[in-house]
């Protein structure tokens, strides 16, 4: 199968579910052995871990699922994937909050670890939950799930 370039990505693959609560809660994610190409189309292998606080809709997991797997022949930079997967979460499941960590294997010995939180205001929020600021977010999850 031939390799597609980032802006092949499709967002279209997500669905949502109607969030069956109006009550406050948070949904943690794990997408383990998440695989995509490199720059240099070799592969790279990451764990992503989302933290999502609904509003209307909840993410399908399975189109979660399947929009992971679609990725696995893009040739991207990591830096630019969790930006447009940050992207696309947000444009189609309008959460009240978004926080995906990205945790990279080693390649060459050095591994990276990429965050983007819709509570920034360098990203539109308005920093009420905090829990950034000072270390609490739990974004390695050291539970078995």
């Amino acid at each position: 199968m031939p390799s597609k370039l980032y802006d092949a990505i499709d967002k279209s693959i997500l669905k949502a579910i109607p969030n069956p609560s109006k009550e406050a809660y948070e949904i943690k994610i794990k997408i383990p052995e998440f695989t995509f190409l490199g720059v240099q189309e070799q592969p790279d292998f990451a764990n992503i871990y989302l933290t999502f606080y609904p509003k209307g809709k909840i993410i399908e997991l399975k189109s979660l699922k399947l929009y992971a797997f679609h990725l696995r022949d893009v040739v991207v930079s990591y830096e630019r994937l969790i930006n447009i997967f940050y992207a696309h979460v947000m444009e189609v499941y309008d959460p009240e909050r978004l926080r995906i960590v990205m945790n990279c294997n080693p390649r060459g010995g050095i591994s990276s670890r990429l965050t983007i939180d819709s509570d920034w205001a360098a990203r539109g929020g308005e920093e009420r939950f905090k829990d950034w600021l000072y270390g609490g977010t739990d974004d390695n999850w050291n539970v078995v799930m």
